[in-house]
């Protein structure tokens, strides 16, 4: 295996990249309603667009503030952040019906790039279990001895098969792509906060637990 390396240039751009495709999907429908209001004159249609307008705001609306927790500043450098503003994205985030989020959690304040690796692992969990299921958190400990566990669960459970090498910062080719970014940059929040993750897969169920190195 390869070691990536990418310039702040690059990543900046992959991220955006990811980031954009999280929310071209309801902003896409936010468009077609409103031609739908433009051109179409049945009053039922013209509430079906409504709700799928007022629907996809929302979607849009929720992706925009989880990204701003899980990739973006947030804060300062060495801000702290509250976890109940956390749950309260990752809730936002997790708006399919298929997959249930179980957060257990103390409302407690933890250094910025820990709840951004708490956010970043929960959509690493999401893509784990395809046909949905349960994504369960738990944080314990505090300041250095704080451990982040986050559990998938449901049918067809699997690890994709890059993941755990783009968190340790590799990958068979050395590259990455804007599909990859993502689990790539929760490795580099990790190491920054100099924590490990490890990545457990037991019958239906894939654990993830970050601690520190």
């Amino acid at each position: 295996m390869t070691q990536i390396n990418l310039d702040a240039l690059d990543l900046g751009a992959l991220l955006c990249s990811r980031v954009c495709h999280d929310v071209i999907s309801p902003v896409g429908a936010i468009v077609n309603g409103l031609e739908v209001l433009a051109e179409e004159k049945d009053e039922s249609m013209r509430e079906f667009a409504h709700d799928l307008i007022r629907k996809s705001a929302t979607q849009a609306s929720a992706r925009l503030q989880f990204a701003r927790l899980a990739f973006g500043a947030a804060g300062s450098a060495g801000a702290m952040i509250d976890l109940g503003d956390a749950e309260q994205v990752a809730r936002g985030f997790f708006h399919d019906e298929r997959t249930k989020l179980i957060w257990n959690a103390p409302r407690a304040l933890l250094r910025k790039n820990q709840v951004k690796l708490l956010l970043n692992l929960l959509v690493i969990a999401q893509s784990m279990i395809p046909r949905g299921g349960t994504v369960t958190v738990n944080v314990t400990g505090g300041d250095d001895a704080v451990r982040l566990t986050v559990v998938a669960a449901g049918t067809l459970a699997r690890i994709p098969a890059q993941v755990p090498l783009l968190i340790k910062g590799e990958s068979e080719t050395g590259t990455v792509d804007s599909h990859a970014i993502q689990p790539y940059y929760a490795g580099l929040v990790a190491r920054a906060e100099q924590m490990a993750v490890d990545i457990v897969l037991e019958g239906e169920t894939v654990t993830m637990s970050a601690h520190k190195a």
